[in-house]
């Protein structure tokens, strides 16, 4: 079936290499910061001693990731590793100790804290991108705190003890809020990602993942159907002979090709939705137009019939097959054949037929897009053919209209068509995600579009605008009290 076959494929390379890549992961990394911080610590209580402690208002003040990376893991995910960071914290204290009550801020530091986590993606049920399974590994080497108020200097020796419990639960607590921030925010957001969405009235598009993504040592793969539909007849589709498109680039940081059945699905839709046909008469008829006909061969046809020469004339245009769309190194290439029935409209008369032709118009056009939305933008000039349907001396005769004829159709007839075609498709991204720095280039059956992302939100601002996903629960687990003979710093 056509609609398992690749139709357009998005491929993300090497995100670390270039300067946009530490870019992406910069943003990452402030999206962990801003998770992390989040995090919610339980109260602490205890006795050691004759001291009496405890310990609340916990609050994670500064994270320092300085050694994030983003790397490709083949037939596995994506790596996110976190090595030799810092974390800030402060917390309040309640002290007794024999007859002193002592209370004060506590601040600590969590050095050597090592993050590895890696995210597998799949294909959903509906087609979308979707984080599978995330698998975490968090470790913090060690923690040191300061005391501040008038015992401060007395409760070093409880330096030890307290930060080993908050080491022990801050380790405890990092994945699961990782764990929580993939597969619900980020899901979250991958939800809003259209997959399959209207055009205009008349014709959709389904940007459904055909099967899962596929990881390899620089790159993330994934094939979408790329198809266009007609909203009244969502089954009634084409059959796809176009070659797979394959991307051999690295420079950019996402590349999108598209191959030759993407804008024949487009054409073909909108051509079983009826828009490519028209009838021009009245005041749609260009006056010089008019003109023309009546003193040609059409004039002289109509001299036959005196009644005939008053009438109105109009002309009806019918698209009969779907345009077709060739792709080259040079280029791509658009053709249309049309009938062309010019009609005299007599008065209280059934419309005269004075003639039939067949209309071929090819354009060759050589850049397909405006701000990385793809145009469906193939009217302008270039090779224009028409010739009659019921004999070639007729054809002869209609030599003299041919240029006529195309400005006719470029002054009136094209603008109309491309009033639907020029709106483009939106390529589908959340929002707050762009492409910059765009190339495109052609190659035998596809062109390839090359892009580096643009984030003018932050991870944490795109996914803060949605709402929560439907049966989306994250339980938040309980923690035994951190005082334990078996901890040790």
């Amino acid at each position: 079936s056509a609609l398992n076959l690749q139709l357009m494929s998005l491929t993300l390379f090497d995100v670390f290499g270039a300067a946009l890549g530490v870019f992406v992961v910069l943003t990452v990394c402030k999206f962990v910061e801003e998770e992390l911080s989040n995090i919610n610590m339980p109260e602490m209580k205890g006795k050691e001693g004759r001291f009496q402690y405890t310990i609340t208002d916990v609050k994670i003040t500064e994270l320092n990731l300085t050694h994030a990376d983003l790397q490709f893991i083949p037939e596995v995910g994506l790596l996110f590793d976190v090595q030799n960071s810092s974390i800030t914290l402060s917390f309040h204290r309640r002290i007794l100790y024999w007859f002193f009550y002592d209370t004060g801020n506590i601040n600590a530091s969590a050095e050597g804290v090592n993050i590895n986590t890696i995210l597998n993606l799949i294909r959903d049920d509906d087609g979308r991108l979707k984080i599978n399974n995330i698998t975490c590994d968090a470790r913090i080497d060690k923690m040191k705190a300061q005391f501040s108020g008038t015992l401060g200097r007395v409760y070093d020796f409880l330096a030890s003890f307290l930060t080993s419990g908050m080491r022990f639960l801050l380790n405890q607590r990092i994945c699961p809020a990782l764990n929580h921030a993939a597969l619900v925010h980020v899901n979250s957001m991958l939800e809003t990602i259209p997959v399959r969405t209207e055009v205009d009235q008349y014709i959709g598009i389904d940007y459904s993942l055909i099967d899962d993504p596929v990881v390899t040592s620089r790159s993330l793969d994934m094939n979408f159907r790329g198809m266009f539909f007609d909203l009244s007849h969502q089954n009634d589709t084409l059959v796809n002979y176009a070659v797979d498109p394959v991307i051999r680039e690295y420079d950019r940081m996402v590349y999108l090709a598209l191959s030759e059945f993407f804008f024949d699905s487009g054409m073909f839709s909108y051509f079983t939705a009826g828009i490519f046909q028209m009838d021009i008469v009245n005041e749609k008829m260009p006056k010089d137009l008019e003109m023309l006909l009546r003193t040609t061969y059409f004039g002289a046809i109509m001299m036959l019939n005196p009644a005939l020469v008053e009438a109105p004339l109009s002309l009806q245009l019918a698209v009969n097959s779907p345009p077709k769309t060739s792709i080259k190194t040079s280029g791509a290439t658009v053709v249309m054949t049309a009938i062309v029935k010019v009609m005299v409209l007599p008065p209280g008369q059934p419309p005269v037929q004075l003639s039939s032709m067949t209309m071929v118009y090819t354009h060759i056009h050589t850049s397909f897009f405006y701000f990385f939305r793809i145009l469906l933008d193939f009217f302008d000039s270039n090779i224009f053919k028409i010739f009659s349907n019921q004999s070639a001396l007729e054809s002869l005769a209609l030599i003299p209209l041919q240029a006529p004829l195309k400005t006719m159709l470029q002054m009136s007839v094209v603008p109309l068509i491309n009033n639907w075609t020029k709106r483009g498709v939106q390529i589908p991204l959340a929002d707050g995600m762009d492409f910059i720095e765009e190339v495109v280039e052609y190659h035998n059956g596809f062109i390839v579009i090359g892009a580096n992302l643009h984030f003018s939100k932050g991870l944490r601002e795109m996914i803060s605008v949605m709402p929560p996903p439907h049966m989306a629960v994250y339980v938040e687990p309980t923690e035994a009290l951190p005082y334990d003979s078996d901890i040790t710093d």
